[in-house]
């Protein structure tokens, strides 16, 4: 464990169960809420599972290997995560850094962005669609997804990165809820690397990303 801009940083090794995720993100934001412990990033890799947002349809889940499905609570619909999948829980205080979501949602866009940039993939927003996306017209591919909750101003859930992991296992869902267009992973787009490599990319862009929220100490 580590901080960074006065935040800690978690690393785990190995795959976490996705119910000891959730369990964790509720307690630290709770604690945060409470101003009992500090904001979290916390970077892991879960098994094979399929999480379901609020707006999940049960017509977008085909799940032909029976893999796990969680109801998360976050905002979207059907994702999935897995092994060679880097995962980043942000469990951060908009009350100290700005209460509004949709510059916090930019923000975490253009530090994906920015970190897959030292990675050697350009990627881009995409009008309409939700996540980031590399190619250019009906070749573009899904590379990283978002799904956040609020609670009582405190986020919660964060990003996935598909660094190397097994694509056909996309095809148990509609991600996102969007059948027009594919999944890609670093490894996909010809970029293998180790998750340390990913995880220096990511800690190496992070002030991209939090110099685009409101600074804490002028947010009361």
């Amino acid at each position: 464990m580590a901080e960074l801009e006065g935040i800690e940083w978690r690393v785990n090794d190995g795959l976490v169960p996705y119910e000891e995720a959730l369990a964790f993100m509720e307690e630290r934001a709770a604690a945060i809420r409470a101003g009992s412990a500090s904001e979290c990033i916390w970077l892991v890799e879960h098994p094979p599972l399929f999480t379901a947002g609020t707006s999940a349809d049960p017509a977008e889940l085909i799940n032909p290997l029976g893999l796990p499905v969680h109801e998360a609570g976050r905002g979207g619909r059907y994702t999935y995560h897995g092994p060679g999948q880097r995962v980043g829980y942000l469990m951060l205080d908009l009350d100290r850094r700005g209460r509004d979501v949709r510059r916090f949602v930019h923000a975490l866009e253009g530090w994906i962005i920015a970190a897959l940039a030292d990675l050697g993939v350009s990627a881009h927003r995409s009008c309409g669609r939700i996540g980031i996306w590399v190619g250019e017209g009906r070749n573009e591919a899904k590379i990283a997804a978002l799904g956040l909750r609020v609670k009582r101003w405190v986020t919660l859930h964060g990003f996935s990165i598909n660094v190397d992991p097994d694509l056909s296992h996309f095809t148990g869902i509609v991600p996102c809820g969007i059948a027009e267009f594919g999944v890609t992973s670093l490894a996909d787009q010809g970029e293998r690397m180790t998750m340390t490599r990913v995880d220096d990319a990511l800690r190496h862009n992070f002030s991209f990303f939090i110099n685009a929220l409101p600074a804490s100490d002028k947010v009361s």
